[in-house]
């Protein structure tokens, strides 16, 4: 029963470490235009995402407050696009396009 305990803790504390390694079949792997776009788009930071996000916010803000409804409706939906996109390129940094 000890054992299981630990087995459970050590999951919790690395999922990473914990997960397949499996080698995706050969009709499953990404096609070399998305394993290249997804190399170069991994030299960005992770936070050049939020920040991006984060300004689309405060544009958004400035332009509602200066009356210009219609284009601060249209930035400010940028936040959550910007924050997804992030959210794929920290995926795929740490896991790899195919997920090796």
């Amino acid at each position: 029963m000890n054992s299981m305990k630990e087995a459970m803790s050590e999951a919790m504390e690395h999922p990473i470490a914990t997960e397949p390694r499996a080698r995706p079949k050969a009709e499953h792997r990404e096609g070399k235009i998305a394993r290249s776009i997804e190399q170069q788009t991994a030299k960005i930071p992770s936070d050049a995402f939020l920040w991006s996000a984060v300004g689309s916010i405060g544009a958004a803000l400035t332009l509602r407050m200066i009356g210009k409804g219609e284009a601060a409706n249209f930035v400010g939906q940028w936040a959550p696009t910007l924050l997804i996109l992030g959210m794929y390129n920290k995926m795929i940094k740490l896991h790899g396009s195919d997920g090796t």
